[in-house]
């Protein structure tokens, strides 16, 4: 049975941390007790150019945690399953000195906004980027960025999250991107621009801040017509935007990225421990799944909702 992207039955959950209870005749990496993480992704064809580069996020074979097809043919149970067997080169070993629940969304989220930072060279100290969205990725991303020495100026619609940016996550400024003035006044000065925003929302504002040659990195899964789509829907309902984004064509890059791979994920995970970054969430039991789903369509977490399996398992 198929529900558009659903492939029923399917059990989610892809931030996925706990210890090892079993351990396979072949396996090498890890043994019974090792704590351990699991991501996104739990397969891929291990012969394409991608999968040799370490990039086997962007294998064209790779399995999803969940809701996808497992080389026997198989659906792949996530998270929320009391039980999970994964091929032991998808398993990330964990660092003794990172906590569990509040380290698991860094499987996705870190990943996704430090294979950003890094690919496009927005990790070098004193750089001054921008992160969009101070969500469930913005709000790492920002860490992140710090934690490397950048500069970093929190974007958002929002004036209310102005404080806890500053003073919480540490970010350098706070652009009410709904304010020409504020917008105007920092046209040109950022190197790069990290986009963790998932809504439709006009991109060629955002290219107005950047310097010649910065680039713009939209790391949710949004489709490139999406994103050109965006940039004109955003020149069209309002014109004064021109006079902002003038220049856009000197050397201003519009670029994507999904997750990392395994060899990155590892390193993103030793990196976050030795720095002592984690994320902001909420730990809640399994049967308060329905209520949490309920919370996050009115954005009404901060900044996410972590489910203690193992507790909720034990407590039955």
């Amino acid at each position: 049975m198929n529900g558009g992207f659903s492939q029923y039955p399917v059990f989610p959950g892809h931030e996925i941390v706990g210890e090892v209870t079993e351990v396979g005749s072949k396996v090498k990496k890890f043994k019974v007790g090792d704590k351990v993480g699991v991501g996104c992704m739990v397969g891929s064809c291990h012969s394409c150019d991608n999968c040799a580069n370490d990039l086997e996020n962007y294998c064209p074979k790779f399995i999803l945690t969940y809701n996808s097809i497992y080389y026997d043919g198989t659906p792949t149970y996530g998270g929320y399953s009391d039980i999970l067997v994964v091929n032991e080169h998808f398993v990330v070993r964990w660092p003794e000195n990172l906590p569990l629940d509040a380290g698991a969304p860094l499987l996705c989220a870190g990943i996704t906004t430090y294979s950003a930072l890094k690919y496009y060279g927005l990790d070098k100290p004193g750089m001054h980027v921008g992160v969009v969205g101070l969500g469930g990725l913005g709000h790492v991303g920002v860490k992140f960025a710090k934690a490397l020495g950048v500069k970093v100026a929190v974007i958002s619609t929002s004036p209310s999250k102005k404080e806890e940016a500053s003073e919480h996550f540490g970010a350098d400024s706070f652009l009410v991107s709904r304010d020409p003035d504020q917008m105007q006044a920092a046209m040109g000065t950022m190197d790069g621009i990290i986009d963790t925003v998932s809504a439709v929302h006009p991109l060629l504002p955002l290219l107005g801040l950047l310097k010649s040659n910065g680039k713009l990195v939209v790391v949710k899964y949004l489709h490139f017509l999406y994103i050109i789509l965006f940039m004109f829907y955003g020149f069209l309902s309002n014109p004064s935007y021109s006079t902002l984004v003038y220049g856009v064509t000197e050397r201003k890059l519009v670029a994507g990225s999904g997750i990392g791979g395994m060899k990155e994920t590892q390193e993103m995970i030793d990196f976050a421990a030795e720095h002592n970054i984690t994320v902001d969430i909420e730990v809640i039991p399994m049967d308060y799944v329905n209520t949490a789903m309920e919370r996050l369509v009115k954005a009404d977490v901060r900044y996410q909702f972590g489910i203690d399996v193992g507790n909720t398992l034990k407590a039955a």
